[in-house]
């Protein structure tokens, strides 16, 4: 698998709360691990809430049991918000603190993630596909018909998400698992991307780039242009060839 990660503070902020991780070496039982957080909170409890959530989510992975995957990202996602909740309670500067996350693994041709809060996975083939569902209050008023979704990107609300990590005390994550084709990206980004660029933007720029490094410096130069009015996170990832089948 090729990986590329990064993040870049943007041109309005001056804390970067977004934290990212990509390894293709196997975490636990998983063969590959890709993560994306956007922390929220005062002072840098942001920061400390994303870093928090995933190192604290690679540790329980890495010390997790064969079995089916959803489970295994339940079973760490869950002891991750309840650490990251008791760490809250001990400090009042971190107090409110919460993040996003999107965690995924590749095993064989099955992509398999997790999703909380309105950070992204999208999935780029011979097209651009959001396969990860935004948990905020535009999308649940787009999902019960009171606006349209071309309303939504720029709705007054759109930053206001309706989970998120450390704020209660089970994670209510979705999970989901797809099936990959030789040649498929897989890109997952924090809103700073996502609300500064079009989905169709993403994937002239993906499929204009020469490998995935290029792609992610593209995506992030692109968002700055557009204002960098948040932090961006990126991560890019494509199974080498011989890894997924065709079907």
């Amino acid at each position: 698998m090729k990986i590329y990660a990064l993040t870049d503070v943007g041109r309005r902020r001056e804390v970067n709360q977004d934290y990212v991780y990509a390894t293709d070496r196997p975490v636990g039982p998983f063969p590959n691990l890709l993560v994306v957080a956007d922390g929220m909170g005062g002072h840098k409890a942001g920061d400390f809430a994303s870093k928090f959530t995933v190192e604290t989510l690679k540790k329980e992975l890495k010390e997790s049991e064969a079995g089916k995957p959803e489970e295994i990202f339940r079973a760490a996602i869950e002891t991750a918000n309840h650490k990251l909740i008791e760490a809250a309670s001990q400090d009042v500067k971190l107090e409110g603190m919460g993040t996003t996350l999107v965690a995924a693994t590749v095993i064989g041709n099955t992509l398999y993630f997790a999703n909380i809060g309105d950070s992204r996975l999208y999935l780029i083939s011979d097209n651009i596909r959001q396969l990860s569902k935004d948990h905020s209050l535009v999308e649940e008023m787009v999902r019960l018909g009171g606006i349209k979704a071309e309303e939504a990107r720029n709705h007054p609300d759109k930053n206001i998400i309706t989970r998120a990590m450390g704020v209660k005390d089970e994670a209510e994550a979705d999970f989901y698992e797809f099936r990959i084709r030789r040649g498929d990206k897989i890109l997952m980004c924090t809103d700073g991307l996502s609300n500064m660029v079009e989905d169709e933007d993403m994937f002239g720029i993906v499929k204009g780039s020469r490998d995935i490094i290029e792609a992610v410096h593209m995506l992030i130069d692109k968002a700055n242009e557009a204002g960098g009015r948040d932090n961006i996170g990126v991560v890019m990832a494509e199974p080498i060839a011989d890894e997924v089948d065709i079907w």
